[in-house]
């Protein structure tokens, strides 16, 4: 492909991809955005094993 029909190609998919405008599902968005339940971040290993440096001092 020549660098004139190469450079054709490119401006017609930057023109497409600027007047591109996408449905969004804000509900959706909304929901995973949101404030997520507590207990997903709880670490439910963390009291049963010791700490790495826990007794060494720095």
């Amino acid at each position: 492909m020549g660098r004139g029909r190469q450079k054709a190609k490119h401006t017609k998919i930057a023109r497409e991809l600027k007047s591109y405008s996408p449905t969004v599902n804000y509900s959706a968005l909304e929901k995973e955005l949101g404030h997520p339940d507590d207990e997903q971040f709880v670490d439910k290993w963390a009291d049963q094993y010791a700490d790495e440096y826990e007794g060494e001092k720095a």
